[in-house]
């Protein structure tokens, strides 16, 4: 990568409904070699996906929460059944594998503490040792962009 893919990729992260034509505008570059260098970043793995990021109070999922999961079985057939678990939970937006005190966080988001609930539900059908959460009450910041040095 060299520094008009950085600049390239900013640009994407900032607003990825861009047009091949601004972004090449912006960086001084043809559309053409615009578009094979955003083509070469997308099949070199770089650019994973583009999407739209929502705002989670005007569709109805206004409260944040971080599980935190421990389990006693560390075996590959009961991560696959967790995997499973947490991939048909709408509301689960992230899953991480931690280390120390953790096993597993996961960061959900839901309509209310009844939603929590219903969520909670579903996640103990992994068969899970002990289960905590916490609520969001206040984000400072929320980003997506990774900084490009």
């Amino acid at each position: 990568m060299d520094k008009i893919d950085r600049i390239i990729l900013r640009l994407l992260q900032h607003d990825a409904s861009l047009s091949v034509g601004d972004i090449a505008e912006r960086v001084s570059i043809s559309k053409s070699a615009c578009w094979r260098r955003i083509q070469n970043l997308e099949k070199d793995g770089i650019i994973l996906q583009r999407v739209a990021l929502l705002d989670q109070v005007s569709i109805g999922l206004p409260l944040t929460v971080y599980v935190q999961l421990r389990t006693n079985q560390h075996n590959d057939a009961w991560v696959e059944r967790f995997r499973t678990v947490t991939e048909n939970i709408g509301g689960v937006l992230e899953v991480y594998r931690m280390s120390g005190d953790l096993d597993y966080l996961i960061k959900a988001v839901v309509k209310d503490m009844a939603g929590y609930d219903e969520l909670y539900k579903e996640l103990i059908k992994a068969d899970l040792f002990d289960v905590s959460a916490s609520f969001v009450m206040e984000t400072l910041k929320s980003t997506t962009e990774m900084p490009l040095v």
